[in-house]
């Protein structure tokens, strides 16, 4: 079966503060890129088509309600969190064992979004 999610687009105020938070929190680097005009920051990805970036809008579009997106610290829960706090984020909801379904931390990014950092 393929994803049933292949890519997210995910509101950020302030660019390069989004890509420095991003970076630091998944501990890879988040890419600043272009295409026909349009700057964005191109989120880590593996050999598929499941990834995202982050595009900038105005601060009335980000919101802390709507689908929670979960994003892979696999084995630095702990550093990513750190890095979140670190980078202007906030813990939402603490740390959580979810048993067979991993780890997760609930956190408010730079921007104002609400996003899960999961791990197994």
């Amino acid at each position: 079966m393929d994803n049933q999610i292949v890519w997210v687009d995910m509101p950020v105020v302030n660019l390069d503060r989004a890509i420095s938070f991003y970076s630091a929190v998944l501990g890879n680097e988040v890419k600043k890129e272009a295409y026909e005009g349009c700057a964005f920051g191109l989120l880590p990805h593996a050999n598929t088509n499941v990834s995202g970036c982050l595009i900038e809008v105005d601060e009335s579009k980000i919101t802390k309600s709507g689908p929670l997106l979960y994003f892979n610290v696999n084995g630095r829960i702990e550093a990513a969190t750190e890095q979140a706090i670190a980078h202007g984020g906030s813990v939402d909801e603490p740390f959580m064992d979810m048993g067979a379904h991993g780890k997760r931390v609930v956190v408010i990014d730079s921007e104002g979004n609400r996003i899960a950092l999961h791990s197994e």
